[in-house]
Order: C-alpha cells, then sequence, then structure tokens
C-alpha cells in the first residue's frame, strides 16, 4: 500500500481542469480566488494543492504542486509557473493564514516495491507499444521517441492525459486511481480506445480518397465521351460550359473581370458533378455576367429640360436643383467642344441632401434621374448593422452574395444609374463591422473607380453613378464619411410653398387616391391654410398630405353613402376654411405660444431638431430663501431633460443675472433664493447652446416683472461677459418662428450673412433684430414698465 503523510497547505479549485503529477503549467491569476491561493503559498514553502471543480464538488484526489516563478502580463495581470509534484487525498477544511482556503491532505508516496512486479512490467511494455502507435500515425514522431524514454510506470499511465481524446471525467478518474497496476490498466484501456478511432479514421480518409479518384475518373471520360459525341456530330445542343464562354465573348468585361470569369469557367469544367462547388461557381459567374458591362444610358443634355423636369416634380429645393442643372451643363459643355466626358478617378459625383422629415428628399431622387434620362435604384441604409451589406460577403460562405451597391447596379442595367443612399445617418455598427466605415470606398470619387466587392473580387467603376444620399441631421454622420459628401441643406418649407405644394402637388395626388374626380370636390386655399397653421406644424409636408388626404376620404365616404351632416348638397362639394373642423376635429395648434409668452419670466426661444426647427418656452422661477440665510447666493435647478451644453449656458445665463442684477433695481434678497429654469416637453432632450439669451431674457424677465414680447423669439449663445455669439440652423429656426406667427426675431450679429439663406417672402414678413449684447436683446425684448400693471 502507498505510504501517506498528513500536510496543512492552501487550496486552488479549477473549474473543469485536472493537472497530474510530472505536468509543468503556467496559470494566469484572473481572479481573486487564484490570487490568494498563490499569496497562501508563500507561507508554505511555495506549495499549493490543486483540486479539480466539477458543479460545485469538489473531487477526492488532488494534486500537490510547487510554484516555481511568476511573471507579468502585458495586460498588467500576473501568470504562475507551477510544477506538479505528487497525489493528495483531500481531507478536511481548517484555518490557515490569508484569504485562501487550507485543507489537511495526505500525500500519496508510492512504495517502490510495488512497481516492480512482472505484471506491471508487462503492462507498461505493452502501454509504450500502444501510445507509440498513436504518437506515429498522428506524425509526432519527436514526442514518441521522447516517450520511449520514460520508465517510471506510474509517471507513465500519467501521459494518457496529455491524449486530446479525453473528457474530463476520464483524465479525473485516471488521476483518483492511486495504485500503479489498477491505473496503467485503465491507461492502457483509454490509449486502446483511441488507437482504434484513430485506425478507422484512416480507413474512411482512405476509402474517400479512392472514391475521389474514381470521381476524377468518371470525368475525365465523360468529357472523353462529349468529345467523341461532338466529333461524331450526335452532340444533342450547347452545353453548359460553352454557353457561359459565349456568354463571356459576348459581354463587354474588363480585361481582369474576363480573365476572372474564365478562370471560373475551367474551374467548373474541371469539377465532378456531385461537387458541391458547382452551384456556387454558378452562381458567382451569373452574377459577373448579368452586370450591364459597358452599358450606360445616354445623358440628356438638354439643360432647360431638366430643370423642367425637375420644377414639375418639386416645388422649391432650388439648391439641389442648381446643382444638378450644373453637372448636366459641364457634361454639355465637354460635348459640345469635342471634349470627352468625365470619367474614371476624380469624376464622380456624391449629393447628400440634409433636412427634415417631409421635405422631398428621397422622392427628389426618382426626379433627379427622370431629368438626367438614367436608370434609378434605392438602396436604404437605416438600421444595417452588416458590413457585408455594403461590400457583399466573401464567397467562401454558404449563401453568398454581393453587396447592395452592385445589387443595385444590376437592377438598374446600366453602368451609370442614379443610386439613391436613403439614411445614411442611420447605419449602425456592431460586432458585424462598421457599414459607414465600408462606405468610404464607395463614396469616395477618388477610389471608387475601382471598387471591389468582397464577392465579385473584381473592380467595378463607380465613378459614372449619381449617388445622392438623405439624412435628417449630420451629427451622426462619421467625420471622414462626411467629408467625402457635398452637403446640401433642405431646411423646410414656407407657409406659401406649403400652399403651392399642396395645390400642385397634394391635392391631385389624394385625389386620386380617394378616388374622386375633380369636378366632385374642391378645396379652397384659405382651407389648406388652416390645415397648414391650425393642424400641422412640420417643416415638411408629410402631415400636410395626410390632413387632406383625410379630408377627401371624409368627402368620399359622404358621397358614397350620402351621410347628411357631413356631406351637404351634390357633388361639387367646396371644402372651405370653416369645413376643416369638421373633417379634422378640433385645431391643435391654436395660440400655444403666445399665451405662455405673455407671462412675466417666460422667454421664446429657437430650436433645431431632426425634424426641423422649432419654437420652444423657456420658464423661469424662483424660490425665496428662508428668512435666516437671507444674502446667501442660492442655487439652480434644471429640467426639462437638458444636454451639458445647455446646463452649462443656464448656469452662465443665472451668473450674468446676478452680476448685473444691481442695474435693474432688484434687491439682493430676491437673489438669494432657488432659481429654477425649466424647457416644457420634458419627454425630448434638449443641447446646445443658442438658447443662451432666451434664458437671461426669463430670468430679467422674471426678477423685474416685466413680460417678454409676445411676438418676439430668439437665438443666440451668450457669454460670461454678455456677449451674444453666433449660433447655427438659422434658416430652419426663422422658418419655426414664422410658422408659429412670430413677426420680431433676435439673432446674433454674426449670423447677419445667414439670411440671405431665408426665402425672400419671410425675410419681408418678418423683422430681425441683430444684436452683439446681452443688453441690447433685454432692452428690444422686455416690455416696457408701465405696460406691466396692465399685464399684472
Amino acid at each position: 500500500m502507498p505510504k501517506v503523510e498528513i500536510l496543512t497547505l492552501p487550496l486552488l479549485p479549477l473549474p473543469g481542469g485536472v493537472v497530474l503529477p510530472g505536468m509543468v503549467l503556467t496559470m494566469s491569476l484572473e481572479d481573486d480566488e487564484a490570487n490568494d491561493a498563490f499569496e497562501a503559498a508563500k507561507a508554505s514553502d511555495g506549495r499549493v494543492v490543486l483540486v479539480t471543480r466539477m458543479g460545485g464538488h469538489y473531487a477526492k484526489v488532488g494534486t500537490l504542486a510547487t510554484v516555481e516563478q511568476l511573471a507579468t502580463l502585458p495586460g498588467g495581470g500576473h501568470a504562475v509557473g507551477v510544477r506538479a509534484v505528487s497525489r493528495v487525498i483531500i481531507g478536511r477544511g481548517v484555518a490557515g493564514p490569508g484569504r485562501s482556503a487550507w485543507v489537511e491532505v495526505e500525500e500519496v508516496v508510492i512504495d517502490p516495491d510495488s512497481i516492480s512486479s512482472p505484471a506491471v512490467v508487462d503492462l507498461a511494455r505493452e502501454y509504450h507499444a500502444v501510445i507509440g502507435a498513436i504518437l506515429e500515425t498522428r506524425g509526432a514522431h519527436p514526442l514518441a521517441q521522447a516517450l520511449r524514454s520514460v520508465t517510471d510506470p506510474g509517471t507513465l499511465a500519467d501521459t494518457v492525459a496529455y491524449l486530446p481524446d479525453l473528457s474530463v471525467e476520464q483524465r479525473l478518474e485516471i488521476l483518483e486511481t492511486i495504485e500503479v497496476e489498477p491505473r496503467l490498466r485503465l491507461a492502457l484501456s483509454r490509449a486502446r480506445e483511441t488507437l482504434g478511432e484513430l485506425t478507422l479514421r484512416e480507413h474512411i480518409r482512405s476509402e474517400v480518397s479512392e472514391g475521389m479518384e474514381k470521381t476524377q475518373r468518371e470525368f475525365i471520360l465523360r468529357q472523353q465521351m462529349a468529345a467523341i459525341r461532338k466529333e461524331l456530330g450526335t452532340d444533342g445542343g450547347e452545353d453548359e460550359i460553352e454557353t457561359y464562354r459565349r456568354r463571356i465573348a459576348e459581354a463587354a468585361l474588363t480585361d481582369e473581370a474576363r480573365k476572372a470569369a474564365e478562370r471560373e469557367v475551367d474551374r467548373l469544367e474541371r469539377m465532378s458533378d456531385s461537387s458541391p462547388e458547382q452551384g456556387w461557381v454558378r452562381t458567382w459567374l451569373d452574377t459577373v455576367l448579368d452586370l450591364p458591362w459597358g452599358t450606360s444610358s445616354p445623358d440628356i443634355l438638354d439643360v432647360t429640360e431638366a430643370r423642367r423636369v425637375l420644377d414639375a416634380d418639386h416645388h422649391g429645393l432650388d439648391d439641389v436643383k442648381d446643382r444638378i442643372v450644373e453637372y448636366l451643363a459641364v457634361r454639355h459643355l465637354r460635348v459640345s467642344r469635342g471634349l470627352a466626358p468625365t470619367s474614371g478617378k476624380g469624376s464622380g459625383a456624391i449629393l447628400v441632401l440634409v433636412g427634415p422629415p417631409g421635405v422631398g428628399k428621397t422622392s427628389l431622387g426618382e426626379s433627379v434621374a427622370r431629368a438626367l434620362g438614367r436608370s434609378f435604384a434605392r438602396v436604404s441604409l437605416g438600421g444595417i448593422r452588416d458590413e457585408a451589406e455594403i461590400r457583399g460577403h466573401r464567397r467562401t460562405y454558404v449563401g453568398a452574395m454581393p453587396g447592395r451597391i452592385v445589387r443595385a447596379i444590376r437592377e438598374a442595367k446600366t453602368m451609370n444609374p442614379v443610386i439613391m443612399l436613403d439614411e445614411v445617418d442611420k447605419v449602425g455598427a456592431d460586432w458585424r463591422g462598421d457599414p459607414s466605415s465600408a462606405l468610404l470606398e464607395v463614396l469616395d470619387p477618388a477610389q471608387n473607380h475601382t471598387f471591389k466587392d468582397h464577392y465579385l473580387e473584381i473592380d467595378l467603376d463607380l465613378s459614372d453613378v449619381l449617388f445622392i444620399g438623405t439624412a435628417n441631421v449630420v451629427d451622426t454622420i462619421p467625420g471622414p464619411l462626411l467629408d467625402r459628401m457635398e452637403l446640401i441643406h433642405l431646411d423646410g418649407y414656407t407657409e406659401e410653398e406649403k400652399v403651392a405644394i399642396a395645390t400642385q402637388h397634394l391635392l391631385p395626388r389624394v385625389r386620386e387616391a380617394a378616388g374622386l374626380r375633380p369636378d366632385e370636390v374642391e378645396v379652397t386655399e384659405a382651407a389648406i391654410r388652416t390645415v397648414i397653421t391650425d393642424h400641422t406644424r412640420e417643416a415638411g409636408v408629410r402631415n400636410l398630405e395626410r390632413g387632406l388626404s383625410k379630408v377627401l376620404r371624409k368627402v368620399a365616404s359622404g358621397l358614397a353613402s350620402g351621410v347628411d351632416g357631413v356631406i351637404e348638397g351634390s357633388p361639387p362639394v367646396k371644402v372651405d376654411a370653416s369645413d376643416v373642423t369638421t373633417y379634422l376635429g378640433r385645431p391643435r395648434f391654436k395660440g400655444e405660444m403666445s399665451v405662455r409668452a405673455g407671462l412675466p419670466g417666460v422667454a421664446t426661444g429657437l430650436a433645431v431638431t431632426g425634424a426641423g426647427g422649432d419654437v420652444m418656452a423657456i420658464e423661469a422661477a424662483v424660490v425665496p430663501a428662508p428668512s435666516e440665510s437671507k444674502g446667501a447666493s442660492g442655487g439652480l435647478t434644471l429640467t426639462g431633460q437638458l444636454g451639458d451644453v445647455m446646463k452649462e449656458s443656464a448656469s452662465i445665463a443665472l451668473s450674468w443675472v446676478r452680476s448685473h442684477s444691481a442695474d435693474w433695481g432688484v434687491a439682493p434678497a430676491q437673489m438669494s433664493g432657488q432659481f429654477h429654469l425649466h424647457v416644457p416637453a420634458g419627454a425630448v432632450p434638449k443641447d446646445g447652446p443658442s438658447a443662451g439669451i432666451t434664458m437671461v431674457t426669463a430670468l430679467a424677465s422674471l426678477l423685474t416683472g416685466r413680460p417678454v414680447r409676445q411676438d418676439l423669439a430668439m437665438t443666440g449663445e451668450v457669454s460670461l461677459q454678455g456677449r451674444v455669439l453666433p449660433i447655427g440652423g438659422v434658416k430652419q429656426k426663422v422658418l419655426a418662428a414664422h410658422r408659429v406667427g412670430m413677426t420680431h426675431v433676435v439673432l446674433p450679429e454674426g449670423n447677419g450673412p445667414d439670411l440671405d439663406d431665408v426665402p425672400e417672402a419671410v425675410r419681408e414678413a418678418m423683422t430681425f433684430h441683430l444684436v452683439s449684447d446681452v443688453a441690447e436683446v433685454l432692452e428690444l425684448a422686455l416690455e416696457p414698465a408701465m405696460a406691466v400693471a396692465t399685464v399684472l
């Protein structure tokens, strides 16, 4: 029997791992339990007990190991080198120094007489032969040579644990078998099972190889038979390979594409009919040959006709129309002067229409294609997160296909279509890649003449493609991608433009959708204006179209059913301003802003959101400080889901008001309360510095008791010295103020040139005040002192 010796040592559990005596390994200290165990090992001459833990239970037998070296990993962690010495039988747990678990163990010492019996010697010899055959089969000749030098039977039996085919349970069984002879028998049994499996695999591999040789032989014979039939004139027709060769010869492929296609046809010809790659090669060839190589639609170079088409489809949007006309004019001049049309590196046009929803960005793409006489294809990018959607999948994947750009060109059937990249700002990214990064090559005129799709693996010239992207905001578009685009801002429509759009485009469309004839219903201009002002407040016309559609559906319902009270008289039915409430219900936006702005402590500001410009009220209030804290400076509370920049603007505004309160005769006691600034619509996130002067005005109105003018809105960043700094989005903010009936707008002096972008009709209807100091803002915004008495 083996002799035992009782030791008290720190314990390190190994989840799902087994270490046998004789092993030398490196362990990473990744958790506190391992760190504590190896710290405790310092108190026990560097010795630690390694024990397997499975399913919350510990093995009965562990391994005594010694710590030989400690190393620091590049990431900052630690690793230790340990040498497994002997088996130990786990006893009871005991208390020990440090946070590690300590146990009593019985070290197993093998009696030398037990390993010298004839049975053990025979088992060791047979084990040497079996394990050597396994290593020779796997080609591990040096390891087989090294194994022959192991003479100790116990150590020899433990080497079976190195076989990769053994499970954790089987390795643990070897560890828990203490007696040498039973352990050697168990190791020999596991080695025989492994050798049997390897022999079976080799037999199967040999049969498969012979089957492949037979298939190749049959393929050659079939080719010879086909050649014989062709010589005898009994061939039934053109085979598949010849069909592909003919299509390649007829297609206007580039040299690179032709070589790649011919190479794949040669591969297909050599393949067996049973090969799974045949379908993949056919699909690739069909995809390449279906592309419109060398096919381009001639551009309509009549600039006047192109402008007429654009104006007929869309009202306004002069910036994008002018850009398309410029594009056509350049091509017309080059053709008329005998110059070749621009093509290749740097010749592509990448336009991106940025604006709120409903202004006609997406539909404009089809109009541009019609004006140019080109094919049109639309690629929706909203929400895609896989880079392969743009560049395609590698052909090694099952179900691989080209990217959306290649598919769009194939559908357009020309190499110079208009491709609409819809919702560029809503491209996502995750572990599958970043599609916006894949777009960098597509949308770079200096690179896209050699665009390479992962599926095709051949260069594709995209320089003749006119890419038109759409986005609601530019903030979410990565900077490198934004740099490759030519931005055209569409900032929304004025009321007059909406009336014209409704009359020329929306009414005919919704009337046809409702099944009505032009002589059956008449919607007056006053009714359209009522729908615009009282029922829709938007930068675009999408809700306006819905409102008009609802009106005409109710008219159609009344005509069809003859309902009294809804439709009076017989056709034509006239819908006037007074009838809109009957169809659409009560007004949704009647005078809400003016009611808010008539109170002290409330100022009207302007903002830009993803849906265009917006008007917001900023409210100020103060909670008086307790009597015992009079004279102390009060704090500031902010609500309305404000961003960090807007919170900083509020702090600057309050600091400026505190420093100038004495100029307005405000008592120090009034400044000691807790100030509260609130921006309504608390569920909507808000950020940016442009509300600075609005916050100052609201606080000044509150402290002086003077209300802010009801017809005035403002925007501008404020500095701590009271300077009014320029901001962005002037056109969208001015249009929003005009929509709600504001007639005066306060803007920073630095934004004066931006007023050139505002439609002339809006500039004539409004008065703009350009200021450089907050004092000028307060002088314009606050009502005179004598008006306060009437208001209060």
